[in-house]
């Protein structure tokens, strides 16, 4: 059994998002799928095989949030130190070759959200930034080349 590392604020998303499959799709989705039967031949039924189709596919991902709530560890920020990079780190960097500035947030890949600034923790610029301080410079293999970042600031 591994752990699954996350904010609380993920920890929380997590929640919300089970409860609202549970409690508002899965519910319409039943509902649906009653009123197709109501219409018929189930054979031909269009509507109530997508609907079967969909409470399915609702069913999967209510099983999968709740395996990664079973498994999730809410980590306490204030007892990270802020000198390495780490989970749940705000890293400042440069890139090296271009000196664009770019700010990301180590995150568990269930909270990893590029609009957001957060990477996940198994990404190759997560996975080569872990563990450095600032002033290091690392060297990420991306699919577009190898990319040279420094890193300029860390906070929690």
């Amino acid at each position: 059994m591994s752990f699954e590392y996350m904010s609380q604020e993920g920890y929380d998303k997590l929640v919300a998002e089970l409860h609202q499959l549970e409690c508002v799709e899965l519910p319409q989705v039943r509902e649906a799928i009653a009123e197709a039967r109501d219409k018929g031949d189930l054979s031909e039924n269009f509507e109530y095989h997508a609907a079967k189709r969909e409470q399915s596919r609702l069913l999967g991902r209510i099983r999968f949030k709740q395996r990664v709530l079973e498994n999730a560890r809410v980590i306490d920020t204030a007892l990270l130190a802020g000198d390495n990079v780490q989970l749940l780190s705000k890293v400042e960097m440069t890139n090296m070759a271009n000196n664009a500035r770019m700010t990301y947030t180590i995150a568990s890949p269930h909270e990893a959200n590029l609009r957001e600034g957060k990477i996940s923790i198994k990404s190759p610029i997560a996975q080569a930034l872990l563990g450095k301080k600032v002033g290091d410079v690392v060297e990420v293999h991306v699919p577009a080349g190898l990319l040279k970042l420094r890193i300029e600031g860390i906070s929690q």
